[in-house]
């Protein structure tokens, strides 16, 4: 009998985090059949013996190279035999029913092919998850000087729907961070994998837009939260110190011009 649910986890070089997610999930979820798979990227020793000693039962899916997000995600995917796909990085920690609340939302909402949960920081503190999608003028203003305007302030504040999150409970988003998002195994069908050009950062984006191409709605839930272990690991005031001294905001550039270049002309699905 296939599981209700397939919890998919994207793993890189951090097997404690990985296994307290993992934990927290046995830990958490009640009445729901479910499986879980790993992949991991670059995989070390530490990761393989977490995996063979604690939980020998878990499908795992090690790489010898870093591999890229949307790669592992779909790898998983691929062997995934659950209705419903929960898609998680390593550093989320389950809270209390979030998965079972997620699933609901999805078996209520036919309509509905992504949702994902509120984000929360160690501290308490809510992290930015849910988003419009993005226009050169975004980049321009969170990575160079006209950040400091206020035209800058009132177009950040739209694409991270602060009116939206301080005002609604269901937010209708453009596109949620792939950290943690749930996903019907029907609507995946339909949209097809992630696209495996972009090796890291807005393969999310790419995805959620795409659901939305083919009807579905991506959806922000606030009242269902995770903790997540974020490090922000592409934040650079500069655009220049990202250029030449940060290699994953360099990616993240590269990323944002492939994003850019895929969907020139094209309108919004999203309106």
């Amino acid at each position: 009998m296939n599981p209700e649910l397939s919890i998919l986890i994207t793993s890189y070089k951090n097997s404690a985090l990985l296994k307290l997610c993992i934990k927290s999930i046995q830990r958490s979820v009640k009445g729901i059949n479910y499986e879980i798979i790993v992949a991991d990227s670059a995989t070390q020793e530490d990761s393989y013996d977490i995996m063979r000693e604690c939980f020998s039962d878990i499908k795992f899916l090690p790489n010898t190279a870093n591999v890229g997000f949307g790669k592992l995600v779909n790898s998983m995917l691929k062997v995934a035999k659950g209705k419903f796909y929960f898609i998680i990085n390593a550093d989320i920690i389950i809270k209390n029913d979030a998965i079972e609340t997620l699933v609901q939302f999805l078996e209520e909402n036919d309509d509905a092919g992504i949702v994902g949960p509120k984000l929360i920081n160690f501290d308490n503190t809510v992290q930015q998850s849910c988003f419009r999608f993005y226009s050169p003028l975004t980049v321009l203003c969170r990575r160079t000087f006209l950040g400091r305007f206020s035209f800058a302030k009132e177009h950040l504040d739209r694409f991270l729907l602060k009116h939206e999150q301080q005002t609604q409970d269901v937010i209708e988003a453009d596109w949620i961070m792939g950290s943690a998002m749930m996903v019907s195994k029907k609507a995946a069908g339909k949209v097809g994998l992630f696209d495996e050009r972009f090796f890291m950062y807005f393969e999310d984006v790419d995805w959620c837009r795409r659901f939305w191409e083919k009807g579905y709605r991506v959806v922000y839930l606030s009242k269902v939260k995770v903790f997540h272990y974020h490090g922000k690991a592409s934040a650079s005031k500069s655009t220049l110190n990202s250029i030449f001294f940060n290699r994953y905001a360099r990616i993240h550039i590269i990323s944002g011009i492939k994003f850019f270049l895929k969907y020139c002309g094209k309108a919004n699905p999203h309106t």
